[in-house]
């Protein structure tokens, strides 16, 4: 008489679904995560570029889409070897700690440089996505006119966000709730920034708080509403993104590099203020509109080396990135749920 299949032990759980099969790979999958954490403390620049510069992207949608409505009804029932048996933990694991390590260790550095050192840092940045653009962009193998209509349709649906003007919203649970929600869509969408979304709804400032005491009690609780909501939206989202490139993959990638390519708008680096305001004490820029430089060669030096150096930032993940999966086959291989063969 069968006895039914064998029951899953803790190893299988964790080793069978896809994720990293070394120490190795781990720990450069975290890199990744810490380059996406570094990039989504800063308004205007996206996690989501990061991922797909990386060659990650779509491991990550997959991922977020393992964390289904059966697992969280098993975890529910208590049942947590069967609701964790689907789940890509391995990878998810190694990307969210980089990114919790990047984003809570720089998110003070981050608001020093963008309130002290604004045109340099903004430069960086921009070369960063300039590159990014080209990169991403050259992965569209056919311009038909539906990959045309979407590259446009991006780029003036980013074009428009990065416009908005920030606004004064409360500080209530279920308002941190829903800018979690939101701002994590944008997270993961190349070219628009969750901290960027997280401005415009009012937020970022107050976040930036939290995070940079996460130990205070209130703080804590809070953070916890936000990482709910972040929750939520994501699971929503990523699936939607997942369907959308699974189908109409050249549609999908000339989009997301029209957002890329829009959200230009809020990086350039030379930017003059048109209305301030106090919030909380500080003195914040709530309009602003982009100006051409100075034309002295001693002030836009720095500014031309570092976007320089941000264009070469790029070229480099991407080149590392794909010599790191020629060295283990391919990115498949080794994000398989399959064990290695055994030679």
């Amino acid at each position: 008489m069968s006895s039914g299949p064998p029951a899953k032990t803790w190893k299988s759980v964790f080793m069978d679904p896809p994720g990293p099969r070394s120490k190795g790979a781990a720990v450069f999958l975290a890199v990744k995560g810490a380059c996406m954490g570094a990039a989504d403390t800063v308004p205007g620049v996206s996690g989501g570029t990061i991922a797909l510069i990386t060659g990650i992207y779509q491991d990550l949608l997959a991922a977020v889409k393992s964390v289904d409505a059966r697992a969280i009804h098993r975890l529910l029932v208590l049942d947590i070897k069967g609701a964790l048996a689907g789940v890509h933990l391995r990878f998810l694991l190694s990307l969210f700690c980089g990114i919790g390590i990047a984003v809570f260790s720089l998110a003070r550095v981050m608001n020093y440089l963008l309130v002290h050192h604004p045109v340099p840092t903004w430069s960086l940045f921009f070369g960063l996505i300039a590159a990014s653009i080209w990169a991403v962009g050259r992965r569209v193998t056919a311009w038909s006119a539906g990959p045309a209509a979407g590259f446009c349709a991006g780029a003036a649906a980013a074009w428009y966000v990065v416009g908005l003007v920030p606004a004064q919203t409360p500080e209530t649970i279920w308002f941190v709730f829903l800018s979690g929600m939101v701002a994590v869509c944008a997270m993961i969408l190349p070219g628009l920034s969750g901290a960027f979304i997280l401005l415009i709804l009012g937020k970022y400032e107050y976040v930036l708080g939290l995070v940079e005491n996460p130990f205070v009690p209130a703080n804590l609780g809070m953070l916890a509403v936000l990482a709910a909501g972040c929750a939520v939206g994501l699971a929503g989202f990523a699936r939607l993104l997942k369907y959308v490139l699974d189908t109409r993959p050249d549609f999908a990638i000339a989009s997301l590099t029209g957002l890329m390519l829009g959200s230009m708008r809020k990086i350039w680096p030379w930017k003059e203020p048109l209305v301030t305001e106090q919030i909380h004490g500080k003195l914040v820029v709530i309009t602003e509109r982009n100006i051409w430089p100075e034309p002295v060669f001693s002030e836009l030096m720095i500014p031309l080396v570092l976007m320089a150096a941000g264009f070469g930032v790029v070229v480099a993940m991407e080149r590392i990135s794909s010599r790191w999966s020629s060295a283990h086959q391919t990115v498949s291989s080794e994000f398989s749920g399959s064990p290695p063969s055994e030679q």
